[in-house]
């Protein structure tokens, strides 16, 4: 309790700054209570309107409510991974939400994944809003995002992140295959409270304080941090860039953290440059092989430290160019980030040959591998939906989503490459990137940097692919 009430105390002296940001903030104070597994928070979110509508209420979303009991929060191909012990729930609970001190309206959708604040007075175009929350997450005994195990404790999504304004508030549901996340940059200031005896992994540069760690990250896209008993650090400098690898199962740290800083220093060099001065890569308990958040990516402890490992921590750190700092919806259009980030993956074998996977081989692997998914489908269900540009609610199944955004994501792009050569190729990606950074950008987007730099129009080759024209043979 004490240690409750002096976090708080800062709040009194925060202002609220109209005016000045361009984008949004985000202040979090939180207390991790590892005997009763719950995170104890409060929040300041100051919220620019960067639209050019008034808004008299504001959308969160709230991951922590998808593992409500009730909720299937994995499939049942991951069931056994994700849950170490007996099935196990979590949730968020706001215990109040004010606007300049005062006690504001606040209603929760059907699902309990979105909860709209009403504001006292409506925000024109460039005015911001500051919005206290106070809540508390209870945890479940999962391996996930967010969740805790015997060995790691996990907490990504915890908090209530705005929802995207288009032409109204964006609100996804949850999903169970891909990544329900759709959220612009923001700057993150999260002072986490926890027992001495932990070692914490976090997005942003970290500060120890009197009461626990500061962590400070601008212009990123999400904040997450992991708690271990068990983990061990160690660290690389690449140009200025911190990359730290917390393990505790690891046998070969240093190979694993060698990987990636080759991967942060092959896709500076493909892409553009890496912009921020951290990078952690986290062994931790994860049902799939691994996640992105800024600054920061989770790589499962269940996997076998063979090839494998390497190319989890090679694909994970193409998201911190392909979603982190290039965003997009990934409910709405997985494939822009998660085709080209596992496309982005081959790239980095075939720039670095001695781990053994060739670029070739691999294009050939995913041809066949698709062409089997099709058939098998096609002679089980008598057809199979072939389009990539869907959302995520509409793949009937996990084999469906990961073979028609991951593996024929890898087929597409490199048949693009065919088209126009891989220097022009890689040159469209580096428009791309330089045009999108720190924005949010469409398929048409990407689509356009195409079209712009190689001076074709690539609109309809895309569009085949995407919609599921192209026979693969």
């Amino acid at each position: 309790m004490l240690a409750i009430l002096v976090l708080i105390v800062p709040f009194c002296v925060v202002g609220c700054e109209h005016n000045k940001n361009v984008i949004n903030s985000y202040y979090i104070q939180a207390v991790y209570d590892d005997e009763n597994q719950t995170l104890t928070c409060h929040q300041r979110t100051t919220y620019h309107n960067s639209s050019q509508n008034a808004l008299d209420e504001i959308s969160f979303f709230l991951y922590p409510n998808s593992f409500e009991e009730g909720k299937i929060a994995v499939s049942k191909s991951n069931f056994e991974k994700a849950y170490p012990n007996v099935e196990s729930y979590g949730n968020i609970t706001f215990s109040n939400i004010e606007i300049e001190s005062k006690k504001c309206d606040y209603v929760l959708s059907e699902n309990h994944n979105i909860v709209n604040v009403k504001l006292f007075e409506t925000i024109f175009p460039t005015e911001s809003v500051c919005i206290d929350f106070d809540y508390v997450v209870v945890l479940a005994n999962i391996n996930h995002r967010l969740g805790y195990n015997e060995s790691t404790t996990n907490f990504g999504g915890f908090f209530p992140i705005a929802c995207v304004y288009e032409n109204g508030f964006v609100e996804n549901d949850f999903s169970l295959s891909g990544d329900p996340f759709y959220s612009e940059t923001a700057n993150f200031v999260v002072e986490i409270s926890y027992p001495d005896e932990f070692v914490l992994a976090s997005t942003g540069e970290q500060t120890k304080t009197e009461y626990g760690t500061k962590c400070v990250a601008e212009n990123v896209r999400d904040f997450c941090f992991v708690l271990s008993k068990k983990f061990a650090k160690i660290s690389a400098d690449v140009e200025g860039v911190c990359i730290n690898y917390d393990y505790h199962m690891d046998s070969e740290p240093e190979k694993h953290l060698q990987t990636a800083v080759k991967a942060l220093e092959t896709f500076s060099n493909l892409f553009g440059e890496y912009p921020y001065k951290q990078l952690s890569v986290v062994e931790t308990g994860f049902c799939f092989g691994g996640m992105e958040y800024p600054n920061i990516v989770l790589i499962s402890d269940d996997i076998d430290r063979d090839v494998t490992f390497d190319y989890v921590i090679v694909h994970e750190i193409a998201h911190q160019w392909w979603y982190g700092v290039v965003g997009n919806n990934e409910y709405s259009q997985s494939w822009v980030d998660e085709s080209l980030t596992e496309y982005s993956t081959l790239l980095f074998f075939e720039e670095n040959q001695e781990y053994g996977i060739q670029y070739k081989s691999s294009v050939e692997n995913a041809i066949a591998t698709y062409k089997n998914f099709v058939k098998i489908y096609t002679d089980v269900v008598g057809d199979v939906n072939q389009s990539m540009n869907r959302n995520l609610a509409e793949f009937a199944t996990e084999p469906e989503y990961v073979n028609c955004i991951y593996t024929k994501g890898v087929i597409m792009f490199d048949s693009v490459r065919e088209t126009l050569g891989k220097q022009k190729f890689l040159k469209c990606l580096k428009l791309y990137y330089h045009d999108f950074k720190f924005q949010i950008a469409s398929g048409q987007d990407l689509i356009n940097c195409f079209s712009k730099k190689s001076k074709r129009n690539m609109q309809n080759f895309f569009n085949a692919w995407l919609d599921g024209n192209v026979a693969i043979n």
